[in-house]
């Protein structure tokens, strides 16, 4: 595999936690840890009613969504795997999502959209398969385009 990449992983973005209430999550995470809400995301699609929370501030600030399910008999299950993701700020997504393709790392079904944040995102599947071998070994990894002052700030 080339080094040469078009891109550039500059630090973690999020991670995000499900749970089958979370009201247990911000027990934990706001009461007690001193996180602070910064919004909700509640979308039917993705059956997730999250609250976005900060960890320390400014451009380098860690998301940490707090998930739980809109119906917990339906897919995607959030609270299912209770780590259920990591978010990686990524300085230039389409790139990054192009060079993996081609090395063989599967991507998750949807591309790159908007995320719940408001910045493009996309996932990297937990498994490989045949076609594209390469997956997060059991973890669901999520690429987020990082804005100019993440990039400044980590890059």
């Amino acid at each position: 595999m080339s080094s040469a990449k078009p891109f550039k992983i500059l630090g973690i973005q999020q991670i995000a936690i499900g749970g089958p209430d979370k009201t247990r999550l911000k027990s934990l995470w706001v009461d007690m840890f001193g996180l602070s809400v910064k919004s909700t995301f509640v979308s039917e699609r993705e059956n997730v009613d999250e609250d976005i929370c900060a960890l320390g501030s400014g451009p380098t600030a860690v998301e940490v969504d707090l998930m739980q399910p809109l119906d917990p008999e339906k897919k995607p299950a959030v609270h299912a795997t209770p780590l259920n993701h990591v978010g990686l700020w990524v300085d230039d997504l389409p790139k990054a999502v192009e060079w993996m393709t081609a090395h063989g790392v599967r991507f998750a079904p949807g591309g790159i959209r908007q995320g719940a944040a408001g910045y493009d995102i996309c996932f990297i599947h937990p498994k490989g398969n045949e076609e594209f071998p390469v997956g997060g070994d059991g973890v669901l990894i999520e690429l987020v385009q990082a804005p100019p002052e993440v990039v400044a700030a980590l890059g």
